[in-house]
């Protein structure tokens, strides 16, 4: 997963997160515990998160993809993803949009996810 895309002509900027922030890691944390209900590893861990992006206010923005466009799951994700993130100390309101540039492939997945998948 890379935290920023090249500028490309038609394709969104892909801003880094804001890992310096202290919510960050919790943050991390909740997306972990979202799955992909076709796939046995969470979301995160699938690369399916390009962006967290916490304000000084303590409002967290997450840009994500689904392995598909079609994807059975794609009007319900985004909710699971902030129900994950809204209970966490000191999160005022979650954002979760969704975007199909650049398009989600398997090279983004962590090691972890390919062990776990057995591409490894």
């Amino acid at each position: 997963m890379t935290d920023a895309a090249d500028p490309v002509e038609g394709a969104p900027l892909i801003a880094p997160s804001s890992t310096d922030h202290p919510l960050y890691d919790q943050v991390v944390e909740a997306c972990r515990t979202v799955y992909d209900p076709e796939i046995p590893v969470n979301i995160y861990d699938l690369g399916l998160v390009y962006t967290v992006d916490i304000t000084e206010e303590n409002v967290v923005r997450v840009l994500m993809t689904l392995t598909a466009p079609g994807c059975p799951v794609a009007g319900e994700m985004p909710g699971w993803v902030a129900e994950a993130i809204e209970p966490l100390p000191g999160v005022k309101h979650v954002e979760v949009d969704l975007t199909w540039e650049p398009p989600w492939g398997m090279d983004m997945m962590s090691d972890e996810a390919r062990l776990e998948l057995g591409f490894m």
